[in-house]
């Protein structure tokens, strides 16, 4: 395995201080979109804001320090959101915490194994439509704090629109127009100025217009009692074997989405700085972080594409701003932790709904369908099982039937084909049957293309369509790039 080396060790060396004004003024800027987004993916996932909040400043600081990538800002995010609310409904928060703890044991064995390449072996149908199905997931869910319903909302997307649907007479238009107001901001501030972030200033007038209107809407303070200030108690969960078995199913999920979305969101990185992240080493970090946030009440946590972006766009170089971006979060629970408690709980989930519909690929969907069908069939199939069922299911709906087609398409393209005198034969040199006899009692057979267990069969159907049996049988290889012990067993019959 190649040496521990964190990104940031490598970029102190020559460190000055413009690249360290560089680095906090990207991250104060990333502080200050991430605030909002780690306060509502932590509700949406179930737990409390702090809890979110914590996510975001321990494991935005490991990475930081131990990870292969010099722009990675680490958090919750909405990948996880369907997961972690179930774990929780199931579990409670001592589930989550110990599945938790799982993923980061798992994420780190994979950095040492240096499985950190493992992505290429996902589709891009199946992420497109385990993406898409996740923002429907967060879409919906989110829909009952926009509507001010204030309800208790069941797992299932299928479940959760049949409650919204018999509810709607119960709305609180108040808090409809806070989320309008939410996202008109979020969609609009953009235009007039981007040194601030369009999410805080959209939280901000969301939060003063209730307050002093007097509107009666629920908030972080009404519904969770605020953010308590100060440092979190050191959460040790309970462990048993039965308990690890229930939870190896969901904590393999966390860690392989905590994987696929670290890992993307590095490539994204690389792709706007020309640089290149070690693999490996992110995972290693991204599990560390996992086992270390539920010590401290946290959640999963991962590398976030969109925040990762805008670290770059405000100008960051080193991991110090994603160090910067950690210690705004701390301070924040430190210094405004009581004014956080305002905050519109409708305001939160308008922020999230902006986010589920950027994160939806849906335009996937027409570029598949106008490309080859059995991509389509892959990325339909990925995001119905994961909106109707779960992310698991989905995801391992949707890997499983790539691979079907996938081996359908390799069984097509082996050919096994008849040789005979006035056939042509590519074949040159002393291997080529041009101009020469084939005795009557041998059959000459030319195979092309992979010989494994799906194109076996088509072995015996040559070896049958021959019409009489021959005293010996020469089969052409040179075009077989690999077989398996199905392939070789064909021969044998």
């Amino acid at each position: 395995m190649r040496k521990f080396a964190p990104a940031l060790f490598s970029a102190l060396p020559g460190y000055g201080r413009s690249d360290f004004f560089a680095d906090l003024g990207a991250g104060l800027t990333v502080g200050l979109i991430a605030l909002p987004l780690a306060i509502g993916f932590g509700i949406a996932s179930g737990v409390t804001p702090q809890q979110g909040l914590w996510t975001g400043i321990i494991a935005s600081l490991v990475v930081a320090i131990l990870g292969g990538s010099r722009f990675q800002v680490v958090g919750p995010t909405g990948a996880f959101v369907p997961v972690l609310f179930s774990v929780v409904a199931v579990h409670g928060y001592g589930g989550l915490a110990l599945a938790t703890i799982m993923a980061g044991l798992m994420l780190i064995l994979l950095g040492v194994l240096r499985m950190g390449r493992l992505l290429k072996f996902f589709p891009y149908p199946v992420v497109a439509g385990f993406t898409s199905g996740i923002a429907v997931i967060i879409f919906c869910g989110q829909l009952n704090d926009f509507l001010g319903l204030g309800l208790k909302m069941p797992g299932q997307v299928p479940k959760q629109i049949a409650v919204l649907t018999a509810n709607l007479d119960h709305v609180n238009w108040h808090a409809i127009v806070i989320g309008a107001l939410t996202m008109a901001v979020v969609y609009t501030w953009p235009f007039i100025t981007r040194r601030v972030p369009a999410s805080i200033v959209a939280v901000i007038a969301a939060t003063v217009l209730p307050y002093f209107a007097g509107w009666p809407v629920a908030t972080i303070q009404s519904q969770f009692g605020g953010i308590p200030a100060g440092l979190p108690d050191l959460y040790f969960p309970a462990v048993s074997l039965d308990l690890i078995r229930e939870l190896m199913g969901p904590a393999f999920t966390i860690a392989a989405l905590g994987a696929i979305e670290s890992l993307l969101s590095a490539v994204v990185a690389d792709g706007m700085t020309d640089t290149r992240h070690n693999p490996n080493q992110e995972l290693m970090a991204q599990g560390i972080a996992n086992v270390l946030c539920p010590f401290a009440g946290g959640i999963p946590a991962t590398g976030a594409i969109a925040r990762t972006a805008a670290n770059i766009r405000t100008g960051a170089r080193t991991p110090v701003a994603a160090i910067v971006h950690a210690l705004v979060l701390l301070a924040v629970v430190f210094l405004a932790a009581p004014l956080a408690g305002y905050i519109p709980l409708a305001a939160l989930s308008a922020v999230l709904l902006t986010v589920a519909l950027r994160m939806a690929e849906f335009h996937t969907f027409v570029e598949l369908w106008r490309g080859p069908r059995a991509d389509f069939i892959v990325l339909l199939a990925t995001f119905g099982f994961t909106v109707v069922f779960d992310l698991t299911i989905g995801v391992a709906a949707g890997l499983v039937m790539a691979v079907v087609l996938f081996l359908r398409q390799m069984e097509e393209v082996t050919h096994i084909r008849l040789i005979t005198e006035e056939s042509e034969d590519p074949g040159t040199g002393s291997h080529s049957i041009r101009g020469k006899e084939i005795p009557s009692d041998v059959v000459l057979y030319r195979i092309e293309g992979p010989m494994f267990f799906a194109a076996a069969e088509k072995l015996d159907m040559a070896l049958r369509g021959s019409g009489h049996k021959p005293r010996v049988v020469i089969f052409r290889m040179r075009s077989v790039p690999a077989m398996d012990a199905s392939g070789l067993h064909a021969f044998e019959g």
